[in-house]
């Protein structure tokens, strides 16, 4: 499917979906709990699959309107009948992974093209260490991956520079083993807050971990938990409205976001970089009501060591802003859904700008964006950036526009509310 994009001005109040990431470890930990009611999901092609996910690990999952009832495996999943497919979904890969350790057979995991060609080979390796046999079956750290479970606890060590998911994955496995773990990162950890997220919705579900800071970040896992998440309700995705609050700022719109409250997620950060590039910005952190109204943004330096999901938006937000905009810390972001960082300097220069690429960074020169044929690259945060950049441009088209579905399924009906011109060519 392809989206056809027209210079646009948005106006008006929108709600932000529910967060992607919350609902995904809201699942994962109510399916490991007893009974839980999840309200406010996100309900989107990635959050599914890891309700499907779950649901062929043992638990029973029933859908209701903006609700999840969860009768979970109380730590102890099973083994599945059949091979989990995880779709496009890196994250559920990950987590479900870990997970199938915990059982005492064996399970098998695969996904799309996308996912066939992701690393995984530094949770696989610690995964060894832990008592688990899990090996992908082509020996390149990719799926398909075999587990055979019998996870046991131990002192390792894990590589944080390529995937924040590999260690929430642990995190959330790792209390229900029969024997205490320590996992000291090696390296920076990168996408931090990602983990922070992680360790919210254990200590909701009443497991302890500990952390000790210093050169090396430890964490410590106390053996023999029981996860007892009860009720839980989704926060709002900073991820997601990012692109919302981006056509206001590259449009000289207003638009105000609702459903966005103070969060342990790292991608609140785009309110601060807004704000850095010259957009007026408001935050009711009290009723979670988020205003930006666009006034000619300037280049900034962003680090996106911490916050990878927002470099799409950012270099969106760069194209259009007078003078240099650098991303740096980014060489993770070339392992998301595709190569990120190639992908958005690819498209990019199609439309004029000019795109300095380095193996961790993006430097951008802001500068006239023209309206191109693009490739959304089967990504979702690339489609949504790209459709963003087509507001500015117009007489935009770009392919792949199906994608969205992975994260946010209403995008273009939201943004065709708050008045952009995007039509769905079939």
């Amino acid at each position: 499917m392809k989206v056809s994009v027209s210079t646009s001005k948005v106006n008006g109040e929108v709600f932000a979906p529910p967060s992607k990431s919350y609902t995904h470890r809201a699942i994962t930990v109510a399916a490991l709990s007893d009974e839980c009611t999840i309200h406010r999901p996100l309900m989107s092609a990635d959050t599914l699959a890891t309700v499907r996910a779950c649901e062929s690990l043992g638990a029973t999952i029933e859908r209701s309107e903006n609700e999840l009832h969860i009768r979970g495996v109380n730590g102890k999943p099973f083994v599945p009948n059949n091979v989990i497919d995880v779709a496009n979904s890196g994250t559920t890969l990950r987590f479900m992974t870990a997970v199938s350790a915990l059982t005492n057979g064996v399970t098998v995991l695969t996904g799309d093209g996308s996912i066939r060609s992701r690393p995984n080979q530094p949770l696989l390796d610690v995964l060894n260490k832990l008592g688990v046999e899990a090996y992908s079956t082509r020996g390149n750290g990719c799926a398909p991956l075999v587990v055979r479970g019998g996870l046991k606890g131990a002192i390792t060590m894990i590589d944080g520079s390529i995937s924040s998911q590999f260690i929430s994955a642990l995190l959330i496995a790792c209390p229900l083993t029969t024997q205490s773990t320590t996992l000291s990162i090696k390296g920076e950890m990168k996408s931090r807050p990602y983990v922070d997220v992680t360790m919210e919705i254990i200590e909701k579900a009443g497991g302890e971990i500990l952390v000790e800071e210093g050169n090396t970040i430890k964490f410590i896992i106390p053996a023999n938990q029981r996860y007892n998440l009860k009720d839980y309700t989704v926060p709002g995705d900073f991820s997601s409205a990012s692109y919302l609050l981006a056509a206001a700022a590259v449009t000289g719109s207003s638009v105000t976001v609702k459903n966005l409250f103070p969060s342990k997620q790292g991608d609140v950060e785009i309110i601060d970089v807004l704000e850095r590039m010259g957009a007026e910005i408001s935050w009711d952190k009290e009723n979670g009501v988020v205003k930006v109204t666009g006034n000619g943004l300037k280049g900034t330096t962003f680090d996106a060591g911490a916050t990878p999901d927002l470099v799409p938006t950012i270099a969106v937000l760069a194209a259009c802003a007078e003078g240099v905009t650098v991303i740096e810390n980014a060489e993770h972001v070339r392992y998301k859904e595709t190569d990120r960082l190639h992908a958005m300097a690819l498209e990019l220069t199609k439309m004029g700008i000019s795109v300095k690429e380095e193996p961790d960074q993006l430097i951008i020169t802001g500068g006239k964006l023209r309206g191109a044929e693009l490739h959304g690259w089967h990504d979702h945060r690339i489609v949504m950036a790209l459709t963003i950049a087509g507001m500015v441009a117009g007489d935009t088209v770009i392919d792949t526009a199906e994608s969205v579905e992975i994260s946010f399924p209403n995008f273009f009906e939201e943004m065709t509310a708050l008045g952009a011109d995007v039509n769905l060519i079939e």
